[in-house]
């Protein structure tokens, strides 16, 4: 752990330099909804190749680039693709970012992500707000020494969701005639998609949506004092009885269909904070 926080260190050096000034809100902008990063108007692009000691992301959907600049009048970073499990980063590295967005003075984080859908009410290209999450990936990006002056060593996760954000949402959606879900998001490792049994065991565990990351996130989020709103795009339907082959085509236009609908709903909440 002392090397991930000297690692930290070195990215903060290097992007204090760079960056023009603070931002108190991060952004993670997840798979096939990159564009919502045409809604910010950017004074600095940096990818993560230049960034020392960044995870580079593997997957084509993730452009890999940091974004400085300003949305709904508010002073924001955005990680335009994040990491993942499946791609063999451990724990610790998939939330790198979010230790370097800390260090850089975020205090919330709005979170997106491409899920598939357990309830049989949602539909592809609907939106979910995230109320809470189950972690089924069998890694915690907390294992290991704490470093103290991150947080604690048993930090408290009966929240994890912003409940003053959710009511941000609430105004949002009458404003903007959005239909938004709420449900309880299950974080698995993939990369494949799941079997209709494991759609059931899942659905049955309470379960209404289910993505390959987002919760580490959001754990060290929550460890270092952050605050949280996260929404999935629902891009398939996990219906076992009506399963369907789907490709990631198929995905990526669910979740560019929806991205119109989450950029309304990120800068409406960007501008309340």
């Amino acid at each position: 752990m002392k090397s991930q926080k000297e690692a930290v260190d070195k990215a903060l050096l290097f992007l204090n330099e760079r960056l023009p000034t603070e931002s108190e809100i991060g952004l993670i902008l997840g798979t096939g909804l990159g564009d919502l990063a045409q809604r910010i108007d950017i004074q600095e692009r940096i990818p993560y190749s230049e960034i020392p000691c960044f995870p580079v992301s593997t997957v084509e959907s993730h452009s890999g680039v940091l974004l400085s600049g300003t949305l709904g009048g508010k002073r924001v970073l955005a990680l335009q693709g994040r990491f993942h499990l499946y791609e063999g980063y451990s724990a610790n590295e998939v939330t790198f970012p979010i230790r370097v967005l800390a260090g850089l003075g975020v205090q919330t984080l709005l979170i997106s992500n491409a899920a598939g859908g357990l309830d049989p009410s949602y539909k592809a290209g609907d939106l979910m707000m995230l109320t809470d999450h189950i972690n089924l990936q069998g890694e915690n990006p907390l294992e290991g020494p704490n470093v103290d002056t991150w947080g604690p060593r048993f930090p408290d996760m009966s929240a994890p969701y912003d409940d003053a954000m959710a009511a941000m949402v609430d105004e949002i959606a009458i404003e903007h005639g959005l239909s938004i879900h709420r449900g309880i998001y299950a974080a698995v490792m993939g990369p494949n998609l799941e079997t209709r049994a494991e759609y059931k065991l899942l659905r049955s565990i309470g379960a209404d949506a289910v993505g390959m990351s987002t919760v580490p996130e959001v754990i060290v989020a929550r460890h270092m004092g952050l605050r949280v709103a996260a929404f999935s795009v629902i891009t398939d339907e996990c219906i076992p009885e009506l399963l369907k082959p789907v490709s990631l085509d198929d995905i990526l236009a669910a979740a560019r269909r929806a991205a119109p609908s989450l950029s309304l709903v990120f800068e409406g909440i960007v501008s309340r904070l």
